[in-house]
């Protein structure tokens, strides 16, 4: 229907005439004054498309809007029988209308299904709609089923199955992973139309557990998903490279069929290894052009707006590097019916005949049905002047009293046309709808066209006189249409004057009077002339034009075709062009276009830039100041300024700068009103009322501006009214049920007289109410109150003064206050989709709710407590996202795991918010624990250490334990094994035991829920060194006999030191290396008292080192170093003892091992062996 509107715009008609007697057209005029009081049959103007789906949380509202003279009232069926819409108090008929609005809220909305039609009747006819399928849409839940875990070898093909329900209308259909991540696509991974997800092979990244179809259900827009589908890609067995073979469509052929102006989809997904390359073609003939794209990684071909050539057999080719197949899809077109001419409606005269044709096209061939005032043709009243023959309706001598409205139905399998047109029987005397006195201009020579549009029934008949006096008639040199325009072919200035139009038919007579005036042509009288220029000199092009003095004429010029360069350089006069300084780039063609509102006229020329000669220093200064300023040609608005140049010493003056002074409204302060080529000596300026001028000029040329000249005499303006209205004119509330209305006032120089004022109007828009106004003087604003709460309004500001009115203001759109919102979203949808991470999601409220711009939703959230805590136990800070625009969803970010939480959202607007949606609570899943709250070292010992730490600050969760990992430090910061201990939750202290003295230790401790170990706290610890021996020492170091052994140990030492460097100097031997060239057993033998020499002590357990001292990392102690310690005698240099007594530090250093040395080592004696070697 609505684009049958669109071929029969308002009352368009059309006049048939049969065979012997043929008349014209008769269009129907579209202009409302002339329509007034003539009757019409109804003519639907809006209704709802013919398939209608739902929202069932909205309102179902069926349009059925009409016209006719009188207004037309209405009805409807529903299934084909009468829907009576008084005693269903849920349906409410619009007044004026017959739109429909079913309040389907706590209602089953199924029961309101249906096929609608509406009825639009007065008592020249009846109209109908088209039939209105009204359907709700569904989005089904997707059946419960058991997806088996898919288990693939790698390389072969894979084809996962959606099978979405079926919704209406039908879903849109995606895949993605449980991180609501789209899964990639590519020419390897493809979505077929139908939502399967095929993979050409698969390769080991294609594994996961987590593959989840997703269908959105567009008008209710929810999303549903299937249960998800594992894959896991083997490689042990893994498919070789093979030639490509298709998935879909299977085997070689395949067929489609789609209806014209559709788009046809057509899609081939191949597998193979390596991936197959799809391509293609349209056997016989190529690719439809411009109406072709390819898409999905060349596997879909779409045609759009399907025409019948486009039948054929589309072929798809699939191509690796193994081979190459084929499939061909036969693709048919059928079509729908559609126009070839739709029924136009008629306006005939009485005893006057008429058709209605009803031309259609379609594949099948639609059954043509004709209907009157909604009643098939064969079951209405016979009319005897009535003939149907298939498609067309011929109406015969048609008599007042037989408008009605046709209907035409034309049908096939695949849909139906309908198309009302009325047959309108009107008696109208003629009427002229030229406007009256209309002047026709145009250029000598030219054809002229006089237009003389009538409107009557009969068809009007139209003649033509000139200057009212002599007829005119068809025939050189004019020529009448059939719609009554005049026609002179070549228009003379003889041919001016007035011209009458006369409309006569059986009824009556209406005449009209246009104006023709033939105006002189645009004539470029001195052209442009070629002209060859130094570098750096100037050029000036000359075009003098001749045209007619009535019509305004506007100079421009093109250089090469194009745009001036936006350069100071070019200077446009009103009949020249002079470049100044002209360079290269210059060069080229000039032309001087000269238009007016009729014709325009032009000329071209060229310019060649030579080189400058070598010319001698020149100085430059500023120009002088002109002078002689003579004020001319006064009138209210203008006049015109001479003046005198002064020496422009040797610089070209660019131009003069003209400057006023209003004496009245800013004395003393100097404006710039215009500028004027250097080359002028006057100029026209136009002037405002009501302002003392005083005028000065300036001159420039590129050193400067010169001075200012001598002012000229004073000229005053006579008030007027004002030329303008206040401008950046708003309207804003600043409160609810107000509007302030501000403008930025007029200037004293604007104002154009004294008294000025604005007038303020006002009035809401899309209300037919009249124009509010007040006038005010001095202010910049105005307040309106009592308005509703934010509704638009149309506001004028007009300037006036004690001589009248500005120009009519235009009109800008204000809103008034806005107040807060009345409604809190619903539907309020929270989903959590881990531990930190929450969405929500609601119903936008309804726009009018809002009272104000919607600004966006703030979300309000708090963290009741830790779902561990008792109620009331821990209270936080609110938090606030806000969510600008009409939004519907959002991220609530950085949760707390384990957590209870508060939400409820707020409409903002510029007022503020409003009421909070109800409380929503949702609670968050356990988390990662935080790290312990702290961790000590308490008693460290020789062997061990006690720990005591304190639970997390934030368990997250369910504490299930803590995890210690500990493991040894060497001297070298070398990391030792890592031990592990876990305990209970309520375990927060322990020993460890077993460990080395005097050893560095590093300790990670962490607690752990069911979601795993949190963060780590960590510790260094060391264990205590043995001081049993050094305790005992203590203990007996103030007794006397302890001293004075000391004393001794000391002095020993120093005489052996000294026999040991004397022995040495001298070259003997020591007694221990003759023992050490008599015994090469390993063992350590012990002293002997016959030779008074020392022998080396050895340990009779196996050699085991003392408890506690530290032995080389290969776990031996070398034959060659004492184990004795000068401990044992309470003496030491800068040695350290071990926590069990034993001496760190070594007092010999290291023997080589090179026996060719002997003992001729070149280090130092070690003072254990001089008491060895002592004699």
């Amino acid at each position: 229907m609505d684009r049958n509107r669109k071929r029969v715009p308002g009352f368009g008609a059309v006049l048939l005439i049969l065979v012997s007697h043929v008349t014209s057209a008769l269009e129907v005029p579209l202009d409302p004054k002339v329509l007034e009081g003539l009757p019409q049959p109804p003519t639907i103007t809006l209704q709802s498309p013919k398939d209608y789906i739902f929202d069932p949380r909205e309102n179902i509202v069926i349009h059925c809007e009409a016209k006719g003279k009188p207004h037309p009232s209405f009805s409807w069926t529903r299934n084909g029988t009468h829907f009576d819409v008084e005693k269903d108090s849920k349906v409410l008929m619009k007044p004026g209308s017959g739109t429909l609005v079913i309040d389907i809220s706590g209602e089953k909305a199924e029961a309101y299904e249906g096929t609608y039609q509406c009825t639009a009747h007065n008592e020249h006819g009846t109209a109908v709609s088209n039939s209105i399928v009204i359907r709700q849409s569904r989005s089904p839940l997707w059946s419960k089923e058991r997806n088996e875990a898919i288990v693939v070898q790698m390389g072969v093909s894979l084809v996962l199955q959606c099978r979405p329900p079926a919704g209406l209308p039908p879903p849109v259909i995606f895949w993605m992973d449980n991180n609501f991540q789209r899964l990639p696509l590519d020419k390897r991974v493809s979505q077929a139309l139908n939502g399967d997800l095929y993979f050409s092979n698969v390769l080991p990244e294609d594994s996961r557990p987590d593959y989840i179809c997703y269908a959105r259900f567009p008008h209710t827009q929810t999303i549903q998903q299937k249960q998800p589908i594992s894959v896991t890609v083997l490689d042990n067995s893994p498919e070789g490279e093979h030639r490509p073979g298709f998935m879909m469509p299977l085997g070689t052929t395949s067929t489609k069929m789609v209806l014209r102006g559709e788009t046809l989809e057509l899609e081939c997904i191949a597998e193979g290894l390596p991936t197959p390359e799809i391509s293609w073609q349209k056997d016989g003939g190529e690719l439809p052009s411009g109406r072709t794209s390819i898409h999905d990684f060349q596997k879909t071909l779409k045609v759009s707006d399907v025409n019948e050539a486009d039948a054929g057999d589309y072929r798809c080719t699939a191509t690796n590097t193994l081979g190459t197949a084929h499939h061909i899809i036969k693709v048919t077109v059928k079509a729908a019916p559609f126009w070839v001419s739709a029924p136009r409606n008629l306006i005939l005269a009485p005893n006057e005949t008429g058709i209605l044709t009803c031309r259609v096209n379609g594949d099948p061939k639609p059954k043509i049905s004709w209907f009157v005032n909604g009643v098939p043709i064969e079951n209405a009243p016979e009319e005897h002047s009535r003939k149907v023959d298939g498609d067309t309706v011929i109406l015969s001598n048609v008599q007042s009293g037989s408008s009605a409205v046709y209907q035409c139905n034309a049908s096939n399998e695949f849909g139906y046309l309908m198309a009302n047109a009325f047959v309108n029987v009107l008696a109208e005397p003629p009427r002229v709808l030229t406007p009256p006195n209309r002047v026709y201009q145009v250029i000598t020579n030219n054809p002229a066209l006089l237009h003389c549009a009538s409107f009557g029934s009969p068809l009007p008949t139209i003649t033509w006189f000139k200057d009212s006096q002599i007829s005119i008639k068809n025939g050189d040199p004019y020529v009448i249409h059939e719609n009554g325009t005049l026609e002179i072919h070549v228009a003379q200035p003889l041919n001016s004057g007035k011209y009458t139009c006369i409309a006569t038919n059986n009824l009556g007579i209406k005449e009209n009077h246009v104006y023709l005036d033939v105006k002189e042509p645009t004539r470029i009288l001195k052209q442009p002339e070629y002209k060859v220029v130094q570098r750096g000199m100037s050029a000036t092009f000359e075009c003098k034009v001749k045209h007619d003095p009535s019509l305004i004429p506007t100079m421009t010029w093109l250089k090469d075709s194009g745009e001036l360069p936006d350069d100071e350089r070019f200077v446009v006069d009103i009949d020249t062009l002079t470049i100044k300084d002209v360079t290269d780039g210059d060069e080229g063609t000039y032309t001087c276009i000269m238009n007016t509102t009729l014709d325009q006229d032009s000329a071209s020329a060229m310019l060649t830039v030579i080189e400058a000669t070598p010319t001698p220093a020149i100085v430059y200064e500023k120009p002088d100041p002109p002078s002689d300023l003579e004020l001319t040609d006064q009138t209210e608005r203008s006049v015109r300024l001479t003046w005198i140049p002064g020496d422009e010493h040797n610089s070209p003056t660019q131009k003069f700068l003209i400057q006023y002074e209003d004496v009245l409204h800013q004395p003393g302060v100097w404006i710039n009103l215009t500028e004027v080529a250097g080359t002028g000596t006057t100029a026209q300026l136009n002037l405002s009322p009501y302002v003392y001028y005083s005028f000065r000029v300036l001159a420039l040329n590129h050193v400067g501006y010169s001075q200012p000249s001598q002012s000229s005499s004073q000229y005053r303006t006579n008030p007027a009214a004002p030329d303008e209205n206040p401008s950046d004119v708003q309207g804003a509330g600043t409160e609810p049920g107000n509007l302030v209305i501000s403008w930025t006032p007029l200037t004293g120089f604007q104002s154009n007289g004294p008294g000025l004022e604005y007038k303020v109007q006002w009035r809401q828009k899309d209300v037919d109410e009249d124009w509010s106004s007040k006038t005010v003087a001095n202010v910049s604003q105005f307040a309106v109150s009592g308005t509703p709460t934010y509704v638009p309004y149309e506001i004028k500001v007009q300037a006036l003064n004690d001589y009248g009115s500005g120009p009519e203001p235009e009109v800008v759109i204000g809103y008034s206050g806005e107040d807060f919102p009345l409604s809190a979203p619903d539907s309020v949808q929270i989903m959590v989709h881990n531990s930190t991470l929450a969405e929500v999601r609601w119903e936008p409220v309804p726009l009018p709710s809002v009272r104000g711009r919607l600004q966006g939703y703030k979300v309000y959230y708090r963290r009741e407590r830790g779902l561990h805590e008792t109620e009331g136990e821990t209270e936080q800070q609110e938090q606030v996202l806000t969510f600008s625009g009409n939004s519907s969803e959002g991220r609530l970010p950085d949760l707390q795991p384990y957590s209870l939480y508060n939400l409820s959202i707020r409409v903002l607007n510029n007022k503020g918010e409003g009421p909070p949606s109800p409380s929503k609570r949702f609670k968050t899943p356990e988390g990662v624990p935080g790290p312990p709250s702290f961790l000590n070292v308490l008693n460290p010992s020789l062997d061990s250490l006690t720990l005591e730490w304190g639970p997390p600050v934030k368990n997250n969760g369910r504490l299930i334990g803590y995890t210690l990992k500990y493991q040894p430090v060497n001297s070298t910061h070398e990391l030792g094994p890592v031990m592990v201990k876990n305990f209970l939750a309520n375990e927060t202290n322990f020993t460890l035991d077993n460990l080395n003295s005097s050893m560095l230790y590093k300790l990670n401790l962490s607690a752990k829920t069911i979601e795993g170990s949190g963060p780590i706290i960590t510790k260094e610890a060391l264990t205590v060194m043995n001081t049993t021996v050094p305790s005992r020492q203590v203990d007996i170091a103030t007794q006397g006999w302890f001293i004075g052994l000391m004393c001794a140990i000391a002095l020993l030492i120093l005489v052996l030191l000294i026999v040991c460097f004397i022995k040495r100097n001298k070259g003997g031997k020591y007694p221990v290396k003759e023992k050490e060239d008599a015994h090469q057993d390993p063992e350590i033998q012990p002293m002997k008292e016959d030779d008074g020499t020392f022998g080396e002590y050895s340990d009779t357990e196996d050699h085991k080192p003392l408890k506690g001292s530290r032995t080389p990392s290969n776990g031996t102690v070398r034959r060659d170093e004492s184990d004795d310690s000068l401990v044992d005698y309470g003496e030491g240099g800068d040695g350290q003892f071990n926590e069990d007594g034993s001496f760190i530090g070594q007092y010999s250093g290291k023997k080589e091992k090179d026996t060719h040395e002997g003992n001729e080592s070149s280090e130092a004696p070690s003072p254990v062996n001089a008491m060895n070697s002592f004699v």
